[in-house]
């Protein structure tokens, strides 16, 4: 199957290729939908492009080609965000009409979980939908919405219930032109362009009851919950395609040197490693295996410290522009999510306590 997915990936990211990057840089996502990339991930075409390993090669090959963190992550959580939600709960319906849509860049989905102030804990978040007829009126607010400004559909999670002090939750899909829905663009880091974020204000926001997706069941552990797993593995790939752009960049402006080479020799290898277990952990959501996340903190860690000897030991880290900015969106990234991620290191680590005890 992955031999499949990388030569469909390759051709497809060899014609975004070849557009002009001048083009490139001035309509990023554009050059995209005429390379053909916004069906990558998703079904209902080409069989050997609907898997998460398609997406991430698809992205690695952006950030091993760029450099550009926020350029590959903008690509990725569209395509996962259809893949995940539209393409794994909506309806027959529902898919029918957004997929084909989404896969030929007509259309952007865009999910709205997060609140200000709240962040995205379940507890914390206090939009709701009110059951009204044959609709459902939506109220509050969300913020930090990737890929938002662009959006023509933002997924919207809303309280739907509270069963004994516990919330229940839906997922609306609720288009940009809705009555009452106020789009706020929120100010974005030049290092993460183009991607980009918004705040939503939903005030009463009525959409039928066919625009919930996913049925009656509760939304949250079903599908917020385990999609952030889901990015953090995809994500994975983003991560071994930047560290290999970014050894070719510093190798391109340093002198050549035994010493160089040495380093350099180890840094390489160091990426192949986090390569092969990034394929690994992909390929455990395409079949179904259970994640490891032992492998998930390892490639996290061995990349900050090839980061950290880069800057450490490579002036052209300090001095060259286009890879202070490329390190500067490194260090954006690896920040985000980074309490929840600390904590599942601790836990991994006490897990060893546990084993001496067997």
């Amino acid at each position: 199957m992955l031999q499949n997915a990388s030569q469909a990936v390759g051709e497809i990211t060899q014609r975004w290729r070849a557009i002009d990057a001048t083009e490139r840089r001035a309509d990023p996502f554009g050059a995209m939908r005429r390379a053909g990339l916004f069906r990558i991930g998703l079904p209902g075409g080409d069989a050997s492009l609907d898997s998460f390993s398609a997406i991430a090669l698809a992205e690695q090959a952006i950030a091993a080609a760029t450099g550009e963190l926020g350029l590959a992550t903008a690509f990725a959580g569209r395509q996962l965000i259809a893949r995940f939600f539209i393409a794994g709960f909506a309806d027959d319906a529902q898919r029918s009409d957004l997929l084909p849509r989404i896969a030929a860049g007509d259309c952007w989905a865009a999910v709205a979980i997060s609140e200000p102030g709240a962040g995205a804990h379940p507890k914390h978040l206090q939009t709701a939908a009110e059951r009204q007829g044959d609709s459902f009126v939506i109220t509050g607010r969300k913020a930090w919405i990737t890929n938002g400004p662009v959006a023509d559909i933002f997924l919207v999670l809303a309280i739907v219930a509270v069963e004994d002090g516990r919330k229940r939750y839906g997922l609306f899909a609720v288009p940009r032109d809705t009555p009452g829905l106020t789009i706020t663009p929120m100010p974005s880091l030049d290092v993460l362009a183009p991607a980009s974020h918004c705040e939503l204000t939903l005030e009463r926001c009525a959409v039928p009851a066919a625009a919930r997706i996913g049925g009656e069941r509760d939304a949250y552990p079903a599908m917020p919950l385990p999609f952030r797993d889901i990015e953090d593995t995809v994500g994975t790939a983003t991560t071994a395609g930047f560290l290999a752009w970014l050894l070719r960049a510093i190798a391109s402006q340093i002198e050549p040197s035994e010493d160089h080479a040495l380093r350099l020799g180890r840094l390489k290898g160091q990426v192949a490693l986090i390569d092969t277990a990034s394929r690994a952990a992909i390929l455990s959501l395409d079949d179904g295996t259970p994640p490891v996340p032992a492998r998930l903190i390892g490639i996290r860690a061995l990349a900050a410290g090839i980061v950290d000897e880069v800057r450490a030991h490579f002036a052209v880290a300090r001095t060259d522009d286009g890879v202070s900015r490329a390190l500067a969106a490194y260090d954006v990234l690896a920040n985000v999510a980074r309490e929840p991620r600390k904590q599942r290191q601790i836990t991994l680590g006490q897990s060893l306590w546990s084993e001496r005890h067997e």
